[in-house]
């Protein structure tokens, strides 16, 4: 087992749909003292970005370290199901090549132990290969002694949803809102929203979201200090794509995927920085593996930004494509100035139906003012019928990207680089966008019927037995290897040697060795990203006889 003063812990802190309107990000306006002590311990990034301006797509890339593009997962909720829109192919889990895994088993095989606290999203089922422990108890304080930890505690109360009431706080089990403190009046509604009393109330209430997560931010860091654990710990603080507003979640734009990331790393990164580095949310995972000196595999496509595969990049990358009920295809690239969008659909108007977003009060209020003729300006973007092919705007001078110089002279060799590093980023990792969502689910889910991993066998090897065939309930006189077999292409296997209903799953890496006298039961699951688990295969084994290493 690696002790943890040979390899730092890692805790992940995740907010739900928040733009850095933190205190260290210069907003006069934000109340985030805990947030900002971190960042004064630590480095702010001013230039990280989400895959995509929505969850789950977002969420795939960062737990895989694979683009939504490459794996089949960047349409959002392929769980979706609306009775009025039956003909869409949902529901189903997208099935990433037999290769792809959560990074979370690297870590694991590593001999850390990691937790998840408690929300996934991942458009697949979390597999029991991801996680030490996965839920709303799961803390890095149930691990063995001296083992290193890498540690996820997610904070939903910003989602966007919060901005109209309290479904998300219903959803988990809490009744209580958030009591309003931000003066609507000393907010600053961007250009392209109407700038209502409606709208100001919406924004007032995020900020004191944000104020909440930041309380939630400060306890995690307390119990940090509490454990003896701040000074070998790396606290790695990101949100899973920007803020639930009209024009920045669910698009492309930097409202909908620039990010807060700030990295907390005692005696290795400097406290009280700001890097202007461009960060992808592609590269945490590669980079929590580059902390931790793991291996990191070829096929992952993020990019390490710390440790000791540090990886520097050029462009960030971002995608659109069907939201919940509406279909789109929007791609972009950004690099630390300029932000190009290619719209492959400039016949759709900029607001489709997704009916989710109808309860934003800001939603409401574009099309109030806009059915009264009362829109008027910059508000007017989102009202448009039709979109430009292509978008380019300079993030530096008009951070709000509302002027568009795609068509610009003097910005002709920008649009050419950008189009070229568009074009090279699709011909690599846009392997399921130019194919039709109904098409690519009948390749994953043959006849419908989702694919289920073949269930573990048993080989057991020593002396007397070569391990030809697959065995089961046997009695052996010497210590004895048990292999654990699945043909699943890809498979990962979980294991147990507990009993009863709540067993705690183990990553399989190699033979269990059965050395002391007794009976062992092992019950045994294999996994594939998208598949159904398999049937649970048991077996007990006992050895007699005197107990000896192997």
């Amino acid at each position: 087992m690696t002790s943890s003063t040979e390899r730092p812990n890692i805790l992940w802190i995740s907010l739900e749909d928040t733009s850095p309107r933190f205190g260290c990000y210069g907003d006069p306006l934000a109340r985030t003292p805990h947030i900002d002590k971190l960042a004064a311990e630590g480095t702010v990034y001013r230039n990280a970005f989400a895959t995509a301006g929505v969850c789950s797509p977002s969420r795939s890339s960062i737990i895989t370290g694979m683009y939504p593009t490459a794996i089949g997962t960047h349409h959002m909720r392929t769980e979706h199901t609306n009775p009025y829109t039956p003909e869409l192919p949902t529901p189903y889990f997208p099935v990433p090549p037999a290769y792809v895994k959560t990074f979370t088993e690297y870590l694991r095989a590593e001999g850390y132990f990691c937790t998840n606290n408690f929300k996934t999203d991942y458009q697949f089922a979390s597999p029991l290969t991801a996680w030490d422990e996965d839920g709303t108890s799961a803390h890095w304080r149930h691990r063995e002694p001296g083992q290193p930890f890498f540690a996820v505690f997610n904070h939903i109360y910003t989602h966007e949803s919060s901005m109209w009431g309290n479904l998300m706080r219903k959803s988990y089990g809490s009744s209580s809102d958030v009591s309003p403190v931000t003066d609507p009046d000393q907010v600053t509604v961007p250009p392209y929203l109407p700038d209502t009393p409606k709208s100001r109330a919406a924004l007032a209430k995020y900020y004191d979201l944000i104020e909440e997560a930041d309380r939630a931010v400060g306890a995690l860091l307390q119990q940090l200090e509490e454990d003896g654990l701040a000074e070998n710990t790396v606290v790695i603080l990101w949100s899973d794509h920007g803020e639930g507003l009209p024009r920045a979640k669910r698009w492309p734009y930097d409202a909908g995927i620039r990010v807060p990331l700030i990295v907390k790393w005692p005696g290795v990164v400097q406290a009280g920085a700001v890097s202007e580095q461009m960060v992808s949310l592609i590269d945490l995972g590669p980079t929590v593996l580059s902390i931790a000196g793991a291996a990191i595999p070829y096929h992952l496509q993020g990019q390490p930004f710390l440790g000791n595969r540090e990886e520097p990049r050029m462009y960030v990358y971002a995608t659109r494509d069907r939201y919940d009920e509406s279909y789109d295809m929007v791609r972009a690239v950004r690099d630390r100035r300029f932000k190009y969008i290619r719209n492959y659909d400039p016949q759709q108007p900029y607001l489709q139906w997704i009916k989710f977003s109808h309860h934003h009060p800001m939603f409401q209020e574009l099309w109030r003012l806009e059915l009264a003729g009362q829109l008027e300006g910059d508000a007017r973007i989102l009202m448009q019928t039709q979109r430009p092919a292509e978008e380019l705007y300079d993030c530096e001078s008009d951070p709000y990207e509302i002027h568009n110089l795609a068509a610009d002279p003097a910005y002709q060799a920008d649009l050419g680089r950008l189009r070229t590093a568009m074009d090279d980023w699709r011909m690599q990792y846009d392997v399921w966008g130019d194919v039709p969502e109904e098409q690519m689910v009948r390749s994953m889910w043959p006849g419908g019927i989702q694919p289920q991993t073949a269930a573990p066998i048993f080989i057991a090897i020593n002396s007397q037995n070569a391990g030809i065939e697959p065995a089961a309930q046997e009695t052996f006189d010497e210590p004895t290897a048990i292999w654990l077999h699945s043909a699943t292409q890809g498979a990962s296997i979980a294991y147990t040697t507990d009993e009863g209903e709540a067993p705690r799953w183990k990553l399989y890496t190699g033979p269990i060795r059965l050395v002391s006298s007794g009976r062992t039961t092992i019950r045994a699951k294999a996994v594939r990203l998208g598949y159904k688990d398999s049937e649970e295969a048991v077996s007990s084994f006992v050895i007699v006889g005197r107990s000896q290493n192997l």
